[in-house]
């Protein structure tokens, strides 16, 4: 069975994804610049709808647009941001972060923590996806940080394969490299170009079951 995760700006086009088979939802906001997190009130109507319907939601943990290198206070946000989502009663969380260009394992560690081990007032285990900052690792580090990642109790890994804008179908040599090293400990969802009318095709060129996209399901 396929697991369709529809990217989601807002509540506008969730109910209609969901009829249309998606499972699960990634929620975030302004998606024109890669998406950032969105308000607690869009995350909670998500979550009663989820609820309602058994769809289970991913919150993007992102302070702003622009790179993924995150200041000492952005990095605070997203503490704030992560066990608000997670209080909030949210499937999982999203994020990815960087330093200096290579994998920010202290901040990545340290927000993989928050999400797997209780809280006060965010008690409770939900996934984390490491998103497609994944992507903007080098080449020659990228499969070292699917061992690390998968150290670290990660989820999932979120990657496009290459830069963005590329083709999907361009880039399904290198993802099945990242399937093959995280085979039986990490998920790589494939997005960025997937949709519903090639989502068969490239998650059965991948021997993946779930993958992710803006398009992944054909909404009215």
């Amino acid at each position: 069975m396929l697991t369709r995760e529809f990217c989601a700006e807002n509540m506008e086009l969730v109910p209609a994804a969901v009829k249309a088979g998606a499972a699960r939802v990634e929620l975030c906001d302004n998606l024109a610049v890669g998406g950032t997190t969105p308000s607690y009130g869009v995350i909670r109507a998500a979550v009663a709808h989820a609820g309602e319907t058994g769809t289970a939601v991913m919150c993007m943990v992102r302070p702003r647009g622009g790179n993924f290198e995150y200041t000492p206070a952005e990095a605070a946000m997203m503490r704030d941001d992560l066990l608000m989502a997670k209080s909030l009663g949210v499937t999982g969380v999203v994020f990815g972060c960087l330093r200096d260009g290579h994998l920010d394992r202290e901040l990545t560690s340290e927000l993989v923590r928050l999400a797997h081990e209780d809280a006060p007032d965010a008690p409770g285990h939900v996934d984390v996806t490491f998103h497609m900052a994944f992507d903007a690792l080098p080449s020659s580090e990228q499969l070292e940080a699917i061992d690390w990642l998968a150290e670290q109790g990660v989820e999932r890994i979120l990657t496009h394969g290459g830069p963005a804008g590329t083709p999907i179908t361009a880039n399904l040599d290198r993802l099945r490299a990242y399937v093959e090293r995280a085979a039986g400990r990490i998920i790589i969802l494939p997005g960025g170009g997937v949709t519903w009318e090639n989502v068969e095709e490239v998650a059965e060129a991948l021997g993946v079951s779930e993958a992710h996209g803006t398009k992944i399901v054909q909404v009215a």
